[in-house]
């Protein structure tokens, strides 16, 4: 079992270097009380108080620990490097599931060409898989079909950062031979996809999103694309993320909502969320740590899944919280995303966060014999019509939702700074290297600033933030263990926060519009490693209300 405890350089607090000043004569008295103002002053910012003799008693040990970090700057391990101690969201007495089940897709039957060739750019994985699998279309044909798109429409929603054309058209017409002469290789084969520009892909540039790191090639392939290619899906482009996976703006510009382009997509999976709804790509890969998924999934309208941590291999992705990141789909329907979802689980003997569980969907399981709960606060206090209106649709498919709650007595904003820690320590380099400035953003909830703050997070805060991250896995696991499902508006509550670090499952889909023509979601929240269960809920939702099915009209041309 891995432990539970995180690995993080102490960074030494500004007070302790206030003392260097101090002396151990006895004349030094009369330095006590010049020394004593700024120094308590800068105390108080680690809720310490020391006495002088303490300060000075503490001297010589923290010279040491300062040579002990600059050899470390002096080093500076690989980014790729992770942390030796992992992260364990399995809860005391958690039963991981063991039985692999045949999955039950229920793709149709039959699926025709569209009338209007641009409607063809909506189509669900599901439908394109058909269509490539009777040869009513090849892979090739649909990925010009999708590169002659993201060549029209990128540059409008500035959610491309580099086209994969050349080994595009390689790897599809390799899926036509493939398919051509019986080797068929799943659901996903021929389907062109893009991926998040955090990850690496041999041969091109891998960005980030931001403008440090622009020129970046990374000589390596994350195994999230290379699983992949092992279903013969194909890769088409690499898209856009806020700069180091915050927000929507990147070196190249602001990534637009396909509803409102005067509006951001979101992010940090902004790229994912907009190429996907607007047809560009037949569907894209984002990560998440605190909302990424979540948050251009509810922007853009898609159909969104942030899996349990250690599900996905990070392997060859851009780290920001080694204790956090998530790597999942972003589709236009629930169903796609299992497709995908099933593709790209397992281990790949690198990423050692990684567990071997089962993934089973059932297409048409009954939803009526769910234990089903909402989190009853969150929807009193929604200002969102569409959450209320989502309820109802869920109590129209037979389904009776159980009013619940999520309580805590972790102090669960207070753990935020985890997340900066681990970030801070992950782009070490580019604060002390001053490149931090080629940042677009840089104004004070922007990285160069929770970066440069962080290096003041005391080691001993970090680790005792984690302990309570332990005891917050337990309670919420006693409560989420009683359901299946649980609804919740998308942003109610701390719940993005809290499901983020206890790494409980979230499928986030689109529930409707709001008054400014802009899409709205509902989230459905699950277990550990039953990512299948919510799937299935979410396709069951979205069968009962076709919200997905809605697409924006002048990306339909």
């Amino acid at each position: 079992m891995k432990t539970y405890l995180y690995l993080a350089l102490a960074a030494y607090p500004l007070f302790l270097l206030s003392i260097a000043g101090c002396t151990d004569s006895a004349a030094g008295e009369q330095n006590v009380a010049h020394e004593a103002a700024p120094t308590t002053e800068i105390e108080k910012w680690y809720d310490l108080s020391f006495t002088m003799a303490e300060r000075d008693s503490m001297q010589g040990t923290l010279e040491n620990r300062l040579e002990a970090y600059q050899q470390i700057h002096a080093y500076s391990p690989a980014g790729d490097v992770p942390m030796s101690l992992y992260f364990n969201p399995l809860p005391i007495g958690f039963e991981m599931p063991k039985e692999q089940k045949r999955h039950n897709w229920n793709l149709p039957k039959t699926v025709n060409l569209p009338e209007n060739p641009a409607d063809l750019a909506f189509y669900p994985v599901a439908d394109l898989a058909v269509l490539l699998r009777t040869g009513k279309i090849t892979s090739v044909e649909l990925t010009r079909f999708y590169i002659n798109r993201l060549k029209k429409y990128g540059d409008s929603l500035q959610c491309v950062v580099t086209l994969t054309e050349e080994l595009a058209l390689k790897q599809a017409a390799k899926a036509d031979k493939e398919i051509r002469t019986g080797t068929y290789r799943g659901p996903l084969h021929g389907i062109p996809y893009g991926v998040k520009d955090l990850f690496a892909v041999e041969g091109y540039k891998t960005t980030w999103g931001a403008g440090a790191y622009k020129d970046q090639v990374i000589d390596q392939t994350a195994t999230v694309v290379n699983k992949l290619e092992e279903a013969g899906a194909v890769l088409v482009a690499k898209l856009t993320l806020g700069a180091l996976a915050m927000g929507d703006v990147w070196f190249g510009g602001v990534t637009k909502n396909p509803w409102n382009t005067v509006q951001g997509s979101s992010g940090s999976s902004a790229g994912s969320a907009s190429a996907a709804v607007a047809g560009l790509v037949g569907f894209a890969i984002g990560t998440e740590t605190r909302g990424s998924i979540v948050s251009p999934s509810t922007r853009c309208g898609a159909s969104g899944l942030r899996p349990t941590y250690g599900r996905v291999s990070r392997t060859g992705a851009m780290a920001l919280s080694w204790s956090m990141d998530k790597v999942g789909p972003i589709c236009r329907t629930a169903q796609g995303a299992a497709l995908v979802f099933q593709s790209i689980i397992g281990p790949d003997g690198k990423d050692q966060t990684l567990l071997d569980a089962p993934f089973n969907f059932d297409a048409g399981r009954d939803m009526r014999k769910l234990k089903v709960g909402y989190i009853k606060s969150y929807f009193d206090s929604s200002k969102n019509a569409n959450d209320a209106l989502a309820l109802e649709a869920i109590r129209n498919m037979g389904v009776e939702p159980v009013a619940m709650e999520l309580p805590t007595n972790v102090p669960v904003r207070a753990l935020s700074f985890i997340l900066a820690a681990e970030a801070a320590a992950a782009f070490d380099v580019l604060t002390r290297s001053n490149r931090d400035s080629l940042l677009v953003r840089q104004d004070k909830w922007a990285w160069p600033n929770y970066f440069r703050a962080a290096r003041f997070i005391p080691a001993v805060e970090y680790i005792n933030a984690n302990r309570l991250r332990f005891q917050l896995v337990q309670e919420i696991h006693a409560i989420m263990k009683d359901y299946d499902v649980v609804i919740t508006p998308s942003f109610g509550g701390d719940q993005l926060l809290i499901t983020n670090l206890t790494s409980n499952p979230c499928v986030v889909v689109p529930s409707g519009f709001n008054e400014e023509g802009s899409p709205t979601s509902i989230s459905f929240l699950g277990n550990l490693y039953d990512e299948g269960t919510l799937l299935e809920f979410a396709h069951a939702y979205q069968q009962a209300t076709g919200h997905e099915d809605v697409h924006p009209e002048w990306l339909r041309e």
